[in-house]
């Protein structure tokens, strides 16, 4: 048996992967350079009187086939501003998934709404239909689903299910960007969809935000809410209801013009090389690779590792010390066992809006073995070479090899 890199032995890559951390998997050229060259040319870098913001707006809502576009100043800020179009009374709920960026929770409590934590399958890691219905109550305004990965949640099932019980869907795609849902994408099913443009993300401009909705009131309202409430439209310096500054830079939005030219190509390019990975994998017991029907995107690439093919913790720091970066279990915890949650820090020493709300451990059960046992997250971009995926592919079989009980 190869030893394993961790062990002594010689690892499988030696040379980093591209990486979304720096110029080697991410997609910046000249078209961003000019984009920022014009807008600091113009002199003008406030949206408030700029015009990049308003043209990306419109080039997003065309692209999903959406009525509206709301930019902002970063995925977490898109999320708050669907929160807040919810307009939630303090103490109403909103149920939302253990597996996240806590930027999918934080606006909840802003907003002064508690959020209820509703479990997950335990392949893909999303909230279920099954999950989100036995948690609905009288006081729930509204659900967040995320698209974890880039795989879509059963948006279309969640859809009905809100419908029949008068509550809005907010999704959260900042990691789906162009995930098909039969003939739409993500984003376009629920009453709002929200994106990011985090370093990470499938296009970037290190940070920003953008919703998408098709309801002329929601769209008014999260556009207040971005600028302080303030209806710059109507020429009056008045402020309609409490509300912050998200407004979006115009060198952020020229940046994000330019990526979104690339977007299909970035998709297209990450679905390639996670089919190649997929096959090269496929056939190892205790190794499911992210279940795909055409619809998934890769934002990043996860495994779900049963405890019968080795230690989960095992498999991440050999997989890193071979040269492919893994991530064991992808938070440290469930969102709801973070400090913030689970000890109300939150508004002084009030523990508003959670005061009531307890979060003990085994809320989300397929959360936690997800999490502590079984969910493994390798690091994608649209930049793999297929010598790339290859190495990548190499290691995962020789780490399989090992750590697999004999």
């Amino acid at each position: 048996m190869e030893k394993l890199a961790k062990d002594g032995g010689t690892p499988v890559r030696t040379e980093p992967l591209p990486s979304t951390m720096d110029a080697s998997g991410r997609r910046f050229g000249d078209d961003e350079v000019k984009a920022v060259e014009r807008v600091l040319r113009s002199g003008m870098l406030s949206a408030t009187w700029g015009v990049e913001v308003p043209a990306l707006e419109m080039e997003f809502a065309s692209l999903l086939g959406a009525g509206y576009a709301v930019a902002c100043s970063s995925g977490t800020a898109a999320l708050h501003l669907a929160v807040a179009a919810v307009n939630p009374d303090p103490g109403d709920e909103i149920i939302t998934t253990p597996i996240s960026d806590m930027g999918t929770v934080f606006p909840i409590m802003m907003q002064n709404a508690v959020p209820v934590f509703a479990d997950v399958d335990p392949i893909t890691g999303n909230l279920t239909p099954e999950t989100v219905e036995a948690a609905i109550t009288p006081r729930t305004k509204a659900v967040i689903v995320v698209h974890l990965f880039g795989k879509p949640a059963a948006v279309r099932e969640l859809r009905a299910l809100c419908d029949r019980h008068g509550i809005l869907l907010i999704e959260d795609c900042a990691q789906a960007y162009l995930a098909p849902v039969g003939d739409t994408y993500v984003g376009r099913i629920g009453h709002i969809g929200c994106f990011s443009l985090q370093q990470t993300k499938h296009i970037s401009a290190g940070d920003g935000g953008l919703t998408v909705t098709d309801n002329a009131q929601h769209a008014r309202r999260m556009r207040l809410f971005a600028d302080k409430g303030w209806p710059r439209d109507t020429d009056e310096r008045t402020y309609l209801f409490l509300a912050l500054n998200y407004r979006m830079t115009e060198l952020v939005a020229s940046v994000t013009r330019a990526q979104l030219t690339k977007l299909r190509a970035v998709v297209k390019d990450r679905r390639t090389a996670a089919a190649r990975l997929t096959a090269a994998i496929g056939d190892l017991a205790g190794v499911t690779a992210p279940p795909d029907g055409g619809d998934h995107v890769y934002w990043q690439y996860p495994l779900i590792i049963s405890p019968a093919a080795g230690d989960l913790r095992e498999w991440a720091a050999a997989l890193t010390a071979e040269g492919v970066p893994a991530n064991g279990g992808y938070l440290t915890s469930p969102l709801y066992a973070a400090p913030a949650v689970r000890e109300r820090v939150t508004y002084g020493s009030s523990g508003f809006p959670l005061q009531d709300v307890e979060y003990p451990a085994g809320l989300c059960p397929n959360a936690e073995e997800l999490i502590g046992r079984t969910l493994l997250v390798l690091p994608w971009n649209e930049n793999y070479t297929d010598a790339d995926v290859d190495d990548m592919a190499a290691a995962v079989r020789k780490v399989h090899n090992a750590l697999e009980p004999k």
